[in-house]
């Protein structure tokens, strides 16, 4: 940046900021952090041809990007912010179990308050219980049992061990 002050990355590298410097856009001055943990992790030569191999436009988003996974490196150097990625997802995993066991237990508080069905039904009854909106009601309920042990059973709520 040919103003007053070069910007972060030239700062740090203790060389001149040229007006064209491909980092000076991404990297201000008041921000040298955020630069020394980028060069930290990838260095400043393979984000410079990273960032010229982009076109303009996505070049933000990439020094984003490169940012954010940098810090995640730093906090965790083997898996980075794929370890991240890998823990919330256990969490949502664990989470989602969690809501198929309440609402496994609302279903089943909701049942224990139904009245139970008559066994001699008139046929003023049977129509109400034909209905089309009924008979979604019922099956639903006659059905709960295999459809909650397909949320509890769901194959995508497994995840891949990280350590095998």
């Amino acid at each position: 940046m040919a103003g007053s002050s070069p910007c972060a990355s030239c700062k740090l590298l203790r060389r001149r900021c040229a007006k064209d410097c491909i980092f000076a856009p991404y990297f201000p001055s008041d921000d040298p952090h955020k630069f020394a943990i980028v060069h930290k992790v990838f260095g400043a030569s393979n984000v410079s041809k990273m960032l010229q191999e982009l076109p303009v436009h996505q070049r933000a988003d990439a020094v984003s990007s490169l940012v954010y996974e940098a810090n995640a490196r730093v906090r965790d150097p083997v898996y980075g912010c794929v370890g991240a990625i890998s823990y919330l997802q256990n969490q949502v995993s664990q989470l989602q179990m969690q809501l198929a066991v309440a609402q496994t237990e609302i279903l089943c508080i909701q049942m224990q308050q139904e009245p139970a069905l008559p066994t001699q039904i008139d046929q003023d009854d049977k129509s109400f219980l034909l209905a089309p909106n009924n008979l979604d009601n019922i099956s639903q309920y006659l059905n709960f049992a295999s459809s909650s042990s397909n949320v509890i059973q769901d194959p995508s709520l497994k995840r891949e061990s990280l350590w095998t």
